[in-house]
């Protein structure tokens, strides 16, 4: 048997590199884990009617949050515990709409908690939660869970019958529909998504956004592409390390798919990682669709970081 290539065993690793990532990410949805991505400054406003337990097992780079509208429909990629959302359920008032996607049960579970009583907290209730991959936000996990449980796999038949309802669901009965969304917002999560699949992330972004609408997106860059060898690392990839963009090629995978013009909000200016002579650092990006779609006012002058402690 032939060897596997350098492209085979980089795959091969990453079937560890995700169950890292859920199996951590899970374990900060129990307890508190200080060293996913690094702490953010948000509104005090917005969260006095947050559960403690929100708060304190909440991971992310950036607050998105900032740059939303009343009346908006915004989409929450790698929701959590419900923290962006349950901020965007305000700034976005009783007329706006919040959808946040997740793909660990127990970080949906903690989000799902405490639905009721923050809508009453907040005095509307706007927001929904959803079980998916944030690359494929045509298929509801959930919906497809239930089906499987009346209609178990257990031969080649009923397997075929499964993705027979699969196609059904995401042509169907998408979970997020095609051009449905003013803005696409996400906090440290897009580069945690395999390197594969970092494409078809995007045009899922692009996809579900509104002509007109945009992605306002907080995550961490670094100032090198990351090497191989800091890929397969199956701990710094959970960290928020090692599938960090190159900050250039992160502004370039917007236009890629499709986005009109990509402004940098924010930008850290002292890295908040040094990692093998390598800077990671968070930013802030708005990515625009359609030539209609209006500008944001971004947190400084040429992006450049506010106060330190609103970054990493």
């Amino acid at each position: 048997m032939a060897s596997p290539s350098k492209q085979d065993k980089m795959n091969l690793d990453q079937d560890e590199v995700t169950r890292a990532v859920g199996e951590r990410y899970a374990a900060g949805a129990q307890a508190v884990e200080a060293e996913l991505c690094c702490p953010v400054s948000y509104d005090d406003q917005y969260l006095k009617v947050l559960p403690t337990e929100i708060l304190e097992r909440d991971y992310g780079c950036g607050d998105p949050s900032k740059f939303l509208n009343q009346g908006e429909t915004v989409l929450d990629l790698g929701s959590g515990g419900g923290k962006i959302c349950y901020i965007a359920s305000q700034v976005v008032g009783k007329e706006g709409a919040v959808i946040g996607v997740d793909m660990t049960p127990d970080m949906l579970d903690l989000a799902r908690r405490y639905r009721e009583q923050v809508a009453e907290n907040i005095g509307w209730d706007n927001v929904s939660f959803y079980r998916g991959r944030i690359e494929d936000l045509e298929l509801d996990y959930d919906r497809l869970d239930q089906w499987l449980r009346a209609n178990p796999v257990t031969d080649v038949a009923s397997y075929e019958a499964m993705e027979a309802e699969r196609e059904r669901l995401c042509r169907d009965e998408p979970m997020v529909a095609s051009d449905s969304v003013d803005v696409v917002v996400s906090n440290c999560v897009l580069n945690l998504v395999a390197p594969e699949l970092k494409v078809q992330l995007f045009d899922e972004i692009f996809r579900v956004t509104k002509d007109g609408g945009r992605a306002v997106i907080s995550d961490i860059v670094s100032d090198r592409e990351v090497p191989l060898a800091m890929q397969q690392d199956p701990e710094l990839w959970s960290g928020c390390i090692s599938g960090a963009f190159e900050e250039q090629a992160f502004a370039q995978a917007f236009r890629d798919a499709g986005f009109s013009n990509v402004e940098v909000l924010v930008r850290q200016q002292e890295p908040w990682r040094v990692v093998d002579d390598i800077d990671f650092r968070s930013v802030t990006v708005a990515a625009y669709k359609g030539k209609n779609a209006r500008k944001m006012d971004s947190d400084s002058d040429g992006g450049s970081c506010p106060p330190k402690s609103s970054c990493c």
